[in-house]
């Protein structure tokens, strides 16, 4: 499972969700991605899953990107555990997805098996998707600098 070697702070605050995606909302190395449409936290075992659909579907043809990293740890208390004395231990860990975000990218392949692949990834995820592509958004509409 994806997760960060070391953190500053072994806990966080759950945060928001609020706005689009400024960051990587663009296919930038494939030439089919998978972008979110709502906003959501995605754990790594969904992005593994994702990951292993999107390579079965394409007998480990072409190259898949994951434009996503789990930083962020979810903490949990002892399930029938009183109430106080503080914050549960970290139990799993997340990536913060905002809609525009592109999720995963796939490349060297013909379109019908890319897009078939990136539809049977999106059902491993908890978030609604859409398949673009990369004539769709260039870097510079999408409020990447121009040169």
């Amino acid at each position: 499972m994806l997760m960060p070697k070391r953190v500053k702070h072994r806990k966080q605050f759950r945060g928001r969700m609020k706005g689009a995606a400024h960051r990587g909302n663009f296919v930038a190395y494939g030439d089919w991605g998978l972008a979110a449409t709502e906003p959501s936290w995605v754990t790594s075992q969904q992005i593994e899953a994702a990951r292993i659909a999107l390579t079965r579907y394409t007998k480990r043809g072409g190259q898949v990107w994951i434009k996503i990293f789990p930083d962020k740890p979810v903490t949990a208390k002892p399930a029938e555990t009183r109430m106080g004395s503080g914050k549960g231990a970290p139990e799993y860990w997340v990536a913060v997805v905002k809609p525009g975000r592109v999720l995963f990218e796939i490349g060297g392949i013909d379109e019908a098996i890319a897009k078939e692949a990136l539809r049977l990834a999106s059902g491993k995820l908890p978030l609604k998707t859409k398949i673009v592509s990369k004539d769709d958004v260039k870097p510079n509409e999408a409020g990447g600098e121009s040169k």
